[in-house]
This record gives C-alpha cells, structure tokens and sequence, in this order.
C-alpha cells in the first residue's frame, strides 16, 4: 500500500488536491513549487545566521558608514575645547595687538636713542655731562636743598612756598614708588646700573621719577617765582633735557618718560589743589616756627 503523500509541513493532501497536484499541467502544481520555494528562501537566513552577518559585514555601504564611525569613535576621543585664556591669544583683539606693536616701537626707539648707554657709545663721551644732569634731577639734592632754604627762610610767604615744595617733592617720591612697585617693568638691557644714590624701587623703570621731578618742579618754579623769560626758558630746557638724558643714558624707555612728565605735571595740580598754609595747615607753622 502506498503512503499518502504530505505536504511541505506534515499534513496529508487530500484526495482533490492530490489529484490536481498530480494531473500534468495543472496550475496548482508551480504554485506548489513556488511556495516550497519561498518557504526555503524565507528559512534560509535563519539556518546560516554567521554566513548572513558575514555577508553584511562585506557589504561596501556597512564599510564606508558603520566601521569607520565605531573605530573612530572607540580609538580616539574629541578634542577638548580650548580655554578662554587660549582662545583670547589666538584671536587677539585690536587693542591688544595696538598695545603689542606700540611696545615694540617703543623698545626699539629706546634702544636707537641711547647713544650715551656706554663709554663705547656712539655719544660715548658726553656721558659725565649726561650723569652730572642726572643728579640735578635727582630726588635727595631737592629734598635737602629745600629743608635748608626753609630753615634759613625769615618771611612767611617764602615759608609757605618752601613748605608746599617739599610736600610736593615727598608726594612724588610716594606715587612714583607706588606705581614703580606696582607695575615693576625692568630697566632697559643696555642700562650700565651706576646710579647716583639708588634704592630698591629704582631698579623699575617706570615712571621716570627724573622726568616727574622736572615737571613738578619746573611748573612749581614758573609759578610761584618771579623770573625773567630767558630763565624760564632756561627751566623748561632743563626739564626737557632732563628727561631726554634719561633715555640717552639708558636709564628708562620713552614710555617712561613721556608717563613721567604728565604724572609730575598732574601733581602739582594736587598739591595747588591741597595747598598748605597757615589757615588751613596752621599746626605745620607754628611747629615749624617753634623749631
């Protein structure tokens, strides 16, 4: 006896169908096929799953988008964000790159103008002069010329000008030390240090204590003594060569000076401004009478 035949999934064929399935031509039979067929393709993925992830693994469009991202991703890290600081110095503004080239000019015609740096100087040999015309300007000749002409003073009024001298001359000692200490900018290299007299701030460069000596005083001078023009043509040229000596010398930059004149200048609008006198400073007079 012949077994009945069964379908693809176990099941018997029926009678009808198995005869359709059987007659030559018939339609049912290439639907048949075709269905073993899609059952195969639909089971085959699932029979050879290491053969599939092989064949995506091969393909060019998992190559060029999945690979590359997860190495890249797995070896490296992004780069880190840089800064405030780092991104202000590569993207200076413009006031920083102004104040950058204005130091540059400065430095560099600092160096061309100290001709008196050096005894082997171009200008070597007026360097003595230059060194007696610092003294002039110096802070200690001042402050002891003025205590003795206001002890050897008689009038008040002369009294009171030498008075207001030396609270000017120990006002600029103050400010030009404070703003030394506080900016600290080095002399220029091609300073020889043989200073009249020096403390520990003057090894700082800025202000020039000699340029603001010179304009306190000079100003303080056309003021308040009555001189002839050529004398006080005489005390502007000093103040201005002065303060010119001071580069020529090496001592300072232009900068220096040039801050040094306008801070001696804005001083003796100070000490105008807080003049001293027996009305409103009369314990300083009668102390100083009493002496």
């Amino acid at each position: 006896m012949s077994s009945p035949r069964r379908s693809v999934e176990g099941r018997p064929l029926s009678a009808s169908s198995s005869s359709n399935s059987s007659s030559p031509g018939s339609p049912a039979l290439g639907g048949g096929r075709f269905e073993f067929q899609s059952l195969l393709s639909s089971r085959a993925p699932t029979t050879e799953p290491t053969s599939a992830r092989l064949r995506a693994s091969e393909s060019p469009v998992h190559r060029r988008s999945s690979f590359p991202l997860a190495a890249a991703g797995s070896s490296q890290a992004p780069p880190p964000s840089l800064p405030e600081d780092d991104r202000m110095d590569l993207n200076p503004s413009f006031l920083g790159i102004a104040l950058r080239s204005l130091l540059a000019i400065d430095l560099w015609l600092s160096k061309k103008l100290g001709v008196c740096a050096e005894e082997s100087s171009s200008w070597g040999s007026v360097r003595p002069l230059m060194k007696l015309l610092e003294i002039s300007g110096h802070g200690i000749p001042w402050l002891l010329g003025t205590l003795y002409c206001l002890s050897r003073s008689d009038s008040p009024a002369g009294r009171e000008v030498l008075m207001n001298l030396l609270f000017a001359l120990l006002l600029d000692l103050l400010l030009v030390g404070l703003i030394k200490g506080l900016v600290r900018r080095r002399r220029p290299a091609h300073n020889q240090m043989d200073m009249f007299v020096t403390l520990s701030v003057d090894r700082y460069s800025f202000p020039s204590g000699h340029a603001t000596r010179a304009a306190l005083v000079s100003r303080f001078i056309l003021n308040h003594l009555v001189l002839a023009i050529p004398l006080r043509v005489l005390v502007i040229l000093w103040a201005f060569i002065l303060g010119l000596s001071r580069v020529m010398l090496g001592r300072h930059n232009v900068t220096d000076v040039a801050f040094g004149f306008v801070l001696g200048y804005m001083q003796y609008s100070i000490v105008d401004y807080f003049w001293l006198s027996p009305h409103n400073a009369p314990v300083l007079f009668v102390l100083w009478n009493q002496q």
